[in-house]
């Protein structure tokens, strides 16, 4: 990442603490993006899914064993019977375009070729996690600078020194959803491309 970190900690806020919570959305954002397909087959593709099991939403990963034996098929081994449909179900409506083949305890899950309809559809969900990533960055940006307010009106810190701190949160948050922008540009030529 070439973000630059952000070590000291201002009176009233923590800056390092921030940063490291704006990056782990966009780790979040990037390993949502892993998941899209761009034509091969990845047991990854359906790390986004989860599975209404045992009374909780649980990862798929957690209820079965994930694999992709080729490049065009993924096969997935569910350890409990009762949760062949449920699985069967998170799949089809995780928004991926896919439709498993129930077959026992095993889904097996054909990978279509991608036209251009659904190269688009794919690019629409990489929006959307890009969107949900951005947010959750203006979530922190906003409780940091709720916090910096509080400080200030508590007398903990100056109002020079609080607008000092304000401006290096709103660079972090601007830094962070550039790297957004440019991992999704990424994707998006990647999921284009026939």
């Amino acid at each position: 990442m070439a973000v630059k970190r952000e070590e000291k900690m201002a009176d009233g806020i923590d800056l390092k603490d921030i940063q490291s919570r704006m990056e782990g959305s966009v780790s979040a954002f990037q390993k949502d993006l892993g998941g899209l397909r761009t034509g091969r087959a990845s047991a990854s593709l359906l790390d986004p899914v989860m599975v209404d099991a045992y009374g909780q939403k649980m990862p798929i990963n957690q209820v079965a064993n994930v694999n992709a034996p080729d490049p065009k098929m993924i096969m997935v081994q569910i350890w409990d019977k009762s949760m062949v449909g449920p699985v069967d179900k998170a799949v089809r409506d995780a928004g991926l375009g896919l439709n498993p083949v129930v077959d026992g305890q095993n889904l097996r899950i054909p990978l279509p070729d991608l036209n251009e309809e659904r190269r688009r559809e794919l690019v629409k969900v990489a929006n959307g996690y890009a969107e949900n990533a951005k947010v959750a960055i203006r979530h922190v940006r906003r409780d940091g600078m709720e916090t910096l307010k509080k400080a200030e009106k508590d007398k903990e810190i100056g109002q020079d020194e609080a607008r000092a701190t304000s401006e290096k949160v709103q660079k972090m948050t601007d830094e962070m959803v550039a790297e957004i922008d440019k991992v999704l540009a990424q994707k998006e030529t990647e999921i284009m491309q026939v």
